[in-house]
């Protein structure tokens, strides 16, 4: 008999645990609190909606099978659509490997101030920018010369590098002729 009712407060205990964890999971977006979250929630659901006739230690193998099941499910439904970049495909690992990666500017890039979106980025694939010396302005595309080491990348126009590679190249080309 105490066990019964243990049972029924546990099952709402955990229905608000889970409901706690999926709201945290808006103030700490990545998946942390949501698995998790979702697997009590819906357990204590099922614990619940379960009738008292049962076996309370039933109850408690079926409400595990749940959290278990529902968690894996969820965990999988995550990685599937990739919501959070949990393929790695969008991951940087640290600021070095931002170099060489390429974006477009979403706001005027100058010396001093700007913003680019790279692609393949990471989850916020939005960083501050600055040029060396010129302007570069919205829509160009960009490459990063100088990861930097925060969220404050150094890009070049894609354009003025490809120039600086084509020179680079008719001079080899002359210095070929000439020999």
């Amino acid at each position: 008999m105490v066990l019964e009712s243990f049972i029924g407060d546990f099952a709402l205990l955990m229905l608000i645990a889970g409901a706690g964890l999926i709201i945290a999971e808006a103030f700490a977006p990545g998946a942390h609190f949501f698995v998790a979250g979702t697997g009590i929630f819906a357990a204590g659901i099922v614990g619940v909606l379960l009738p008292a006739s049962i076996p309370a230690a039933l109850t408690l193998i079926i409400m595990a099978a749940v959290v278990l099941a529902t968690s894996v499910g969820t965990l999988y439904a995550y990685r599937e659509l990739d919501l959070y970049g949990g393929k790695g495909e969008g991951q940087t690992s640290d600021s070095k490997s931002l170099r060489g990666k390429s974006g477009r500017v979403t706001e005027r890039v100058t010396p001093t101030d700007g913003q680019v979106k790279l692609e393949e980025g990471g989850f916020n694939p939005y960083y501050e920018a600055r040029s060396f010396d010129d302007e570069i302005p919205e829509g160009t595309e960009i490459i990063v010369v100088d990861p930097g080491g925060g969220n404050v990348v150094t890009v070049e126009s894609v354009d003025s590098v490809r120039d600086e590679i084509d020179r680079e190249l008719e001079r080899d080309a002359e210095t070929t002729e000439q020999a």
